[in-house]
C-alpha cells in the first residue's frame, strides 16, 4: 500500500510541476506575444477604440491622428487625416486604418508601433509590474512642399488626363521626399465609425476612373508601364559598366538608310516612324544619341551589349525584384531574360534597349535608376521612415540609410550622367526650359502602348532626372499614362519634373545645402487597378525588407512573341523621344 501511495504522489508532483511549467512559460515566455495577439478579445475590443500614434510629415505635420469622438459615437476614438479633402495629397504614402477594411499604407506597415502595445520592462519593479501599453509617433521623410508641389504640377496637365505618379528620393540616403498618385482618395472616408459610410466609400474609390486607375491604389507603386526611352539609360549604363569597349559605338546617321534592319526579322527599327519615308533621321556616338533619343542607334547598341548583359544591367538597377522600400504591395518592375534576347531573338533585345518588349517599370523603380545615377553608381534602399517615438519624446528607432546594391561603377554613372545633361541642353528636353543654373540631367520617354481602351490615348509620357547633376539633391520620375498620341514626355512630363527640381533646389539652398552646382553635405534625419484588401495583422516593419506583394500589378507584361521566323514584338515597334 505504502509503495502505490509513493507512486501516486509521484505522479501528482510531476503533474504539478507540469503545471507550474506551464504557468512561467505562458506569464513569461509567451505572455507579451500573447498580450499583443490581435487575436487577444481584449485587443480585439481596443480597436473599436482606434487610439493610435501620430503619422508626421518631415516638417512635423501632422497627417494622421486620433482624436476624441463625439459623445454617442461607438468608437471612444476616430482617426482623422487633417486637411479635409486635403488628405489625398498624402493617400498613397500614409494610406487609412478602418475598422471594416484594416490598414493600408504606413497604417498598415508600421502598425505595430502605432497600435497601442506594451513598454519594455526597464526595471525589476515593471516587469513585475509591467508599465500601461502605449502608442508610438512615425515620422516620415515626405515633404510637404514637393508633396504639394507634384499635385499643383499634375493639375497643370493640359486636357482631362490627369492620371500620373510622381516620386521624389535624396540620392544620398534613398529617402522618398515625395510620391504622389493621382486618382487618390479622402482616407477620411475610411475611419469613418459608421461602417455604411466606410463600405460606399470604399467601393467608390475602388472603381476605375474614366483612365481606368483605382483611386485606391497607389500608382507611383503598384502600377507598371513600357519605360519608352527612358530604358536608355540602363542601356548606357551596361555599355559603361559592364562593356566599356562598346562606349565609342557609333550609329550611322543615314538619311536614306536611317531605320534598323532587325536581325531574323523582316521589321525595321525607325526613329519616331515605322518606315524611312515617316521617321527622323539619327545617329552618331552615344553622347550624340542620348540627347537625340535615337531608336535605331540604341537599338543596335543593345544587340551588340547582347540580352545577357542588358538583362543583367537590368537586375543590377533592381528590375524583377521588388522594391526594399518599407511600404506594402509595392511591385516589382520586369526586364526580360537573356534568353529571350539572345540567338534568334536578337531583335527582342532590339526593342528591350528603348524601354519595350517585356520591359515594365514603376515610377519608384525609374526613380530608384536616376537615383542610382545621382548618387554615383550606389543604389539606396528607399524608404518613407524618418523615425519612432514613444509619445514622450524618447527614441524608439531611427532609420540609418542603407545601401541596396552596386547597380554601376562611379566612372559608369559619371557617363551617363554627362549624356543626360546633353538632353536638358540640346536633346529632347531642352524645350522644358530647365534654368541653366539647376544643371539638370535628364531623359525623356514616350512609350506606345496597345494596352489601352482608347487607342487615340495610347502614350506613357516619361520624364526621369535630377539636380544639380554635379551633386545632386534630388532625383525624380514622372509618369503620365493615358495621353494623346501626339503627347511626349518632353511636353506631358517635363513641366512637372521642372517643377519639382526647381522647388527642391531652392529649398535645399535656403537649407544652405546648394550654393550654385556645389553642394555641401545634407543634414537628413535618418531614419493592379483592383483594390487589394489590406490584413490588419502588421508587417514586419525593417525598411530594408521588402514590402508584402500580394496584390498584382495592374498592368501586365504582354506575353512574348514568337521566336521563330519575322519576329512580331509584344509592344509597339517605335517610341517617341
Amino acid at each position: 500500500m505504502g509503495r502505490r501511495i509513493r507512486w501516486v504522489a509521484l505522479v501528482l508532483v510531476v503533474c504539478f510541476t507540469l503545471v507550474l511549467l506551464q504557468l512561467v512559460n505562458i506569464q513569461f515566455r509567451k505572455g507579451p506575444a500573447l498580450a499583443d495577439s490581435p487575436n487577444n478579445p481584449r485587443n480585439q475590443q481596443q480597436r473599436y477604440q482606434n487610439q493610435r500614434g501620430l503619422i508626421l510629415a518631415a516638417d512635423g505635420s501632422i497627417l494622421a491622428q486620433s482624436v476624441k469622438s463625439a459623445p454617442g459615437t461607438p468608437w471612444k476614438y476616430t482617426r482623422v487625416y487633417p486637411g479635409g479633402t486635403g488628405a489625398s495629397l498624402y493617400s498613397s504614402v500614409v494610406g487609412y486604418d478602418s475598422l471594416e477594411y484594416g490598414t493600408a499604407g504606413v497604417e498598415y506597415q508600421y502598425n505595430s508601433y502605432l497600435s497601442a502595445h506594451s513598454q519594455p520592462a526597464r526595471s525589476l519593479s515593471q516587469l513585475l509590474s509591467p508599465p500601461p501599453k502605449t502608442t508610438d509617433n512615425v515620422t516620415l521623410t515626405i515633404e510637404p512642399y514637393l508633396q504639394a508641389t507634384a499635385s499643383q504640377a499634375v493639375a497643370a496637365i493640359p486636357g482631362v488626363d490627369k492620371d500620373a505618379a510622381v516620386v521624389a528620393l535624396d540620392p544620398q540616403t534613398g529617402a522618398v521626399e515625395a510620391d504622389y498618385s493621382n486618382p487618390n482618395f479622402d482616407p477620411n472616408a475610411l475611419a469613418n465609425p459608421d461602417v455604411q459610410t466606410e463600405e460606399v466609400a470604399h467601393y467608390s474609390y475602388s472603381q476605375p476612373d474614366g483612365e481606368n486607375f483605382a483611386p485606391i491604389v497607389p500608382m507611383s507603386t503598384q502600377d507598371i508601364f513600357f519605360p519608352g526611352s527612358t530604358s536608355k539609360v540602363v542601356t548606357s549604363a551596361a555599355v559603361y559598366n559592364l562593356k566599356p569597349t562598346l562606349s565609342g559605338f557609333t550609329y550611322p546617321n543615314d538619311p536614306q538608310d536611317s531605320c534598323l534592319k532587325l536581325p531574323n526579322s523582316n521589321q525595321s527599327l525607325c526613329n519616331d516612324g515605322t518606315t524611312i519615308a515617316n521617321s527622323t533621321p539619327c545617329g552618331g556616338t552615344m553622347v550624340e544619341m542620348l540627347p537625340s533619343s535615337c531608336d535605331p542607334g540604341y537599338g543596335a547598341l543593345g544587340i551588340a551589349l547582347g540580352g545577357d548583359l542588358l538583362s543583367q544591367q537590368a537586375n543590377l538597377f533592381g528590375y524583377n525584384s521588388v522594391p526594399p522600400i518599407d511600404l506594402p504591395f509595392v511591385v516589382k518592375s520586369t526586364f526580360p531574360a537573356a534568353a529571350k534576347l539572345t540567338g534568334p531573338n536578337q531583335a527582342f533585345a532590339a526593342y528591350s534597349a528603348i524601354g519595350q518588349y517585356e520591359v515594365q517599370a514603376s515610377a519608384l523603380q525609374n526613380a530608384m535608376i536616376a537615383a542610382t545615377v545621382a548618387n554615383g553608381g550606389l543604389e539606396m534602399v528607399p524608404h518613407v521612415l524618418s523615425q519612432i517615438r514613444q509619445s514622450d519624446g524618447s527614441l524608439v528607432k531611427a532609420y540609418s540609410p542603407t545601401v541596396y546594391q552596386r547597380a554601376i561603377s562611379s566612372q559608369a554613372a559619371a557617363s551617363v550622367t554627362n549624356d543626360m545633361l546633353g538632353v536638358a541642353r540640346t536633346g529632347t528636353a531642352a524645350g522644358v526650359g530647365f534654368p541653366a543654373s539647376l544643371d539638370v540631367a535628364v531623359k525623356t520617354g514616350t512609350a506606345q502602348t496597345s494596352q489601352t481602351a482608347d487607342p487615340a490615348r495610347a502614350n506613357v509620357d516619361w520624364m526621369i532626372g535630377f539636380a544639380p547633376a554635379s551633386n545632386p539633391v534630388i532625383a525624380v520620375a514622372v509618369v503620365v499614362p493615358e495621353q494623346n498620341k501626339s503627347s511626349d514626355g518632353a511636353g506631358v512630363a517635363g513641366p512637372i519634373m521642372k517643377a519639382m527640381l526647381v522647388a527642391a533646389v531652392a529649398h535645399a539652398a535656403a537649407d544652405g545645402a546648394v550654393t550654385g552646382t556645389t553642394t555641401t553635405t545634407r543634414i537628413t534625419t535618418p531614419a493592379p487597378r483592383t483594390a487589394p484588401v489590406a490584413p490588419t495583422t502588421a508587417p514586419s516593419t525593417t525598411p530594408a525588407s521588402a514590402a508584402p506583394t500580394t496584390t498584382a500589378p495592374s498592368t501586365t507584361p504582354a506575353a512574348p512573341a514568337t521566336t521563330t521566323g519575322a519576329p512580331t514584338p509584344a509592344t509597339p515597334v517605335a517610341t517617341t523621344p
